[in-house]
């Protein structure tokens, strides 16, 4: 993998760039769609390439280790050729969902033990068999095996944590070094900044993440229960450590204005299910504003859904008639809110990498995030 800085903004530490993988080429800064089980739900990978103009997508490991498991992913030659996606994916390491089901885990030095949501039974992540499954699965960027604590978490807790997945990152990074893809491409693999809300943390954390030379850097653990403020805040302290010729990806983040945020203080990469998930249950993000679509006031209004949307289904349907699908629960609506949505982020982000290159990416920010928090 290769990453080409192309411009910073001159009044901020916004930045656009060129990340050059073995499935294709990814502009940057860039919204990743989550493809959780292989499937951005209610998402066709045509309607993704063709009109929502994905460069990237996610897998999740956990997810894509119990289901379809990795025997049928290796019989399938890895990910892309199981679901027909020829562009860049990403593999997150089951780290965050490790944190989501912590009532079914436990952290030993070895590494998490955990028991499966579908059936029970049970399971190990270690640092290094993550980098094995992630092999198998064939994603162009793997992440690294962390513990990502509650954005509220005491200091001693997060410290102890950071130290777990600082050894981790040692083991996974060891076994990353002396293993190869199995499917003829290559595979960069992203270490993850820890620290929860504690500037000492962070700092440290991204010192030793910098000293290893990976590919890319990710800055987790943040929108995960802490302010808005204090997860900038964040990104500020870890961004200026973290080195700027490699893409730098702000894990599970977030709202259209916290991605104007994170791209003014430098950040590369974003990826959320945000989009998809409120779509699914009738918000859908535009340049003008939020509509939520279940409102009573959009049932006569027979406008198209965002004239001047991205999508082809802003143009092909009225807001009257998706309301409509919302209140009957339609399936046919949550597929026209996520691809609506998703097609919205992938035009946000192509905007702010546009006004970069411009030069004027300060004072475009400034009105677009006045639009995008705007309630209609």
């Amino acid at each position: 993998m290769e990453f080409q800085l192309q411009a910073t903004d001159a009044l901020s530490n916004a930045r656009a760039g060129l990340i050059t993988t073995d499935h294709g080429r990814i502009e940057t800064p860039v919204f990743m769609p989550v493809g959780t089980v292989g499937s951005v739900k209610a998402v066709h990978q045509h309607e993704l390439r063709d009109d929502v103009n994905a460069q990237i997508i996610l897998g999740n490991t956990y997810h894509l280790y119990l289901r379809p498991g990795t025997e049928i992913l290796r019989q399938a030659g890895g990910l892309h050729k199981f679901i027909g996606w020829e562009r860049p994916i990403l593999t997150d390491s089951g780290g965050f969902q490790v944190f989501s089901l912590s009532s079914n885990r436990k952290l030993k030095e070895e590494g998490a033990y955990f028991r499966s949501h579908i059936d029970g039974s049970k399971h190990l992540f270690t640092p290094e068999n993550v980098v094995d499954i992630e092999r198998i699965i064939g994603a162009d960027i793997m992440m690294a095996l962390d513990e990502c604590p509650p954005g509220t978490a005491e200091y001693d807790y997060a410290k102890k944590s950071l130290g777990l997945t600082m050894r981790w990152l040692q083991r996974g990074w060891k076994r990353y070094k002396e293993t190869e893809g199995l499917y003829g491409y290559r595979q960069a693999y992203f270490p993850i900044v820890q620290g929860c809300t504690y500037p000492d943390l962070r700092r440290q954390a991204a010192r030793e993440v910098a000293e290893l030379g990976a590919d890319g850097n990710a800055i987790g653990g943040l929108a995960v229960g802490e302010p808005a403020e204090v997860m900038y805040d964040m990104i500020d302290i870890v961004n200026e450590i973290l080195p700027a010729d490699r893409p730098r990806y702000l894990m599970g983040v977030g709202t259209p204005a916290n991605i104007l945020e994170a791209i003014e203080r430098g950040v590369d990469m974003m990826d959320c299910v945000m989009p998809t998930r409120n779509g699914r249950n009738g918000m859908l993000f535009t340049r003008h504003g939020v509509m939520n679509m279940r409102n009573k006031k959009w049932a006569d209004d027979f406008s198209p859904l965002q004239e001047d949307g991205p999508s082809y289904v802003d143009r092909a349907y009225s807001k009257a008639y998706v309301r409509h699908l919302f209140a009957s629960q339609e399936i046919l609506g949550m597929q026209i809110a996520s691809i609506h949505n998703l097609a919205f982020y992938l035009w946000l982000t192509r905007e702010a990498r546009a006004h970069i290159l411009a030069g004027d990416f300060k004072q475009w920010k400034a009105e677009m995030l006045k639009c995008v928090t705007r309630k209609l």
